[in-house]
């Protein structure tokens, strides 16, 4: 067992954290208030290779394992979890959906520009009955021969307007059930195609999530991906590691949250002394520290079992449920810590809690996770 990084690693966690503190801290307040989404700060994350990580230089990524990739997914989400999430989705369920099962061509038109950040992606699946229950696609692409007719509503769909791409999950074959889904990439502008309004959330507000409404959509043969009725595993394959993006995000938005209140702890003075030295205070950052390092080394288990080539699905739903879980009661003793200063804007840790707790619903819920980890278990 050796959880000793390498050289680039250390490196590319460095640049990550520079990135975060030189570009996404500030005006963090007035995006998060605003719901401006970060286009500037995606761009210059774009030129630093940190929208096609994992993707092959060959297609225009970075070519590095998924370890770096969490990483940097935990540095970006220390500061802005809402810049994260663009890199997460972009990255894990765009890129790693068409390198992995798209065509030479697909990659060629879409993976390329994607990799590089020149354009980003959306992945979309859930719909208004099709949230956790995947299966039940209502959107369907009908087969025309050598085009689908698509139609439908997807909801709640992270870069929504923000997005060139987007990698729709639709139902082609109703009487086969969950066999007779496909996935299909749809491009922004194409007739019938409509993006609706912004959705007004708890968090994670600088990342733009809309609904999306397909009305006879034309979607050529050839931007189906894979064969027909494998948009259903495709899904899941992609979610999978999906989940180690969002757990790396997770754990990001704890320990950001958990070194403030640290710092905070040892310049807040309390009857006669800084809190820090009030046991209280102390076994919280004690509890925290301890609950955050089991978390990264969950993640950092599922990154590895990745890119070893091992099955990852338990080890994903692991520290994705966990990760969120810590990011959530740590955000909450964080905002404790702070008193009344923690229930302000301008000290960040309420952000964090706001942005904490959508990790325990996107891409598969806590009680999701629990299915996947309860079933691999069981099998044995």
């Amino acid at each position: 067992m050796n959880f000793t990084l390498t050289e680039e690693q250390e490196m590319i966690k460095q640049a990550a954290k520079d990135f975060a503190h030189a570009e996404l801290l500030p005006g963090i307040i007035e995006r998060d208030e605003k719901q401006q989404f970060p286009s500037e700060q995606v761009k210059k994350m774009g030129e630093l290779g940190f929208m096609g990580m994992m993707v092959d230089p060959e297609y225009g990524g970075s070519g590095l394992d998924t370890l770096s990739y969490v990483l940097t997914m935990e540095e970006l989400s220390k500061i802005d979890a809402s810049s994260s999430v663009i890199v997460s989705v972009n990255n894990s369920l765009v890129c790693y959906g068409l390198e992995s099962f798209g065509s030479e061509e697909q990659k060629e038109k879409y993976l390329k520009k994607l990799a590089s950040g020149e354009i980003i992606g959306a992945f979309c699946l859930s719909e208004p009955e099709a949230g956790s229950d995947a299966t039940s696609q209502k959107t369907t692409a009908i087969d025309k021969g050598d085009h689908y007719v698509l139609n439908g509503t997807k909801n709640w769909i992270t870069n929504g307007n923000s997005a060139s791409v987007y990698l729709v999950i639709a139902q082609t074959h109703i009487e086969k059930g969950y066999k007779g889904i496909n996935a299909l990439i749809v491009e922004k502008g194409m007739p019938g195609f409509e993006i609706g309004p912004k959705e007004n959330k708890l968090g994670i507000r600088g990342s733009d999530t809309h609904s999306l409404i397909f009305n006879d959509v034309k979607i050529p043969k050839e931007n189906r991906i894979g064969e027909d009725g494998f948009g259903f595993k495709f899904a899941m394959k992609t979610l999978a590691g999906g989940r180690i993006g969002i757990a790396a995000q997770a754990l990001g938005i704890a320990a950001g949250a958990y070194e403030l209140a640290k710092n905070y702890s040892k310049e807040r003075r309390a009857f006669g002394t800084e809190i820090a030295n009030h046991q209280a205070i102390a076994f919280k950052l004690a509890d925290m520290h301890t609950q955050i390092e089991a978390a990264r080394y969950l993640v950092y288990k599922a990154a590895w079992d990745k890119d070893q080539g091992n099955n990852y699905d338990i080890s994903g739903a692991m520290a994705k449920l966990y990760a969120s879980q810590v990011a959530m009661e740590t955000t909450v003793e964080a905002v404790q810590i702070f008193g009344g200063n923690g229930f302000v804007k301008e000290y960040h840790v309420e952000r964090m809690m706001r942005d904490a707790k959508i990790t325990q619903i996107y891409e598969g819920t806590s009680e999701i996770q629990k299915i996947v980890i309860s079933r691999n278990i069981l099998k044995n």
